[in-house]
């Protein structure tokens, strides 16, 4: 399919086990490849809120020039498998294929664009994969898997109230579930023992991934508004030597809302850095 944003081909990339969906997104007739980006998508619902936020910047960044691939992971949307067969390490693995199918039809240079927890896996894969990655893009990065899965449990705790009016022993003894080895499900999510120990791993201060360009944007409700844990990371990353570049933008965090909604500012935002920045970054590298 072609139109004036560029073509879009979706199709089934083998990936044991059984295949991961993916929709690659190419620059319009007579533009030329700067290069690729990969896109590491939210987790559960998540997901499913930033579609179209994620599809409109994959299609501004293909209108100026890069070939996106947006992969659905194992056990998510519209992939093979189970999500209670998941886990951070087997999504990373499915990173890793992905990257290697665009490297190897020459979409490169590559940089890897995630959003919420995909931001935090991304910068964990990142960080072990190699140099084969120019930079990374992150979309309001969760800072700590652990916090992002207590929010996550914390879903079924409210349920649990409002069907019985008890919180049935908070998100505490659902954790304790889950060390035991039980596979929970959570808002019709069904998370195994392994994924939520390789989640309460991650911390985004613990895993900066060297010498590569980030471009970091957060949003936030009110001009003005700060996010001091995300500038916390930002500071020991910068500290690290890493190349930072953090912007704040105003909008509603569309990630979570009840109704799907957009956020212009953010979509500007990282179009001009891609416009502007990676320009910059491939001259201090020449």
């Amino acid at each position: 399919m072609a139109d004036r944003h560029g073509q879009l081909e979706p199709f089934y990339l083998s990936v044991e086990p059984g295949a991961r969906f993916c929709l690659l997104h190419l620059p319009p007739s007579g533009v030329a490849l700067r290069g690729g980006i990969l896109y590491v998508h939210p987790f559960a619902e998540e997901m499913n809120k930033a579609r179209r936020m994620a599809a409109a910047q994959a299609r501004r960044f293909a209108q100026t020039g890069y070939a996106v691939l947006q992969m659905d992971l194992l056990g998510c949307g519209d992939s093979g498998g189970e999500l209670r067969d998941a886990t951070v390490s087997g999504w990373c693995r499915d990173l890793q294929v992905a990257a290697d199918w665009m490297l190897g039809r020459g979409y490169g240079p590559l940089r890897v664009w995630g959003l919420r927890f995909g931001a935090l896996v991304a910068s964990h894969w990142v960080s072990t994969y190699g140099n084969d990655i120019d930079g990374l893009v992150l979309w309001q990065p969760v800072a700590s898997g652990d916090t992002h899965l207590t929010q996550f449990l914390r879903i079924s705790v409210a349920g649990d109230m409002l069907a019985s009016g008890t919180a049935g022993g908070g998100a505490g003894a659902l954790r304790k579930r889950l060390a035991a080895g039980e596979t929970l499900e959570v808002a019709g999510y069904e998370i195994n023992s392994t994924l939520a120990s390789e989640m309460n791993a991650l911390r985004l201060a613990d895993i900066p991934p060297s010498g590569l360009a980030v471009d970091w944007f957060e949003v936030v409700p009110e001009a003005g508004s700060v996010a001091p844990a995300s500038a916390r990371v930002v500071e020991q990353w910068q500290h690290a030597g890493m190349r930072v570049r953090y912007e704040v933008v105003t909008g509603e965090p569309f990630w979570t809302t009840v109704e799907i909604v957009d956020c212009p500012a953010l979509l500007e935002a990282t179009t001009r850095a891609s416009s502007e920045g990676w320009k910059q970054d491939t001259a201090s590298r020449a």
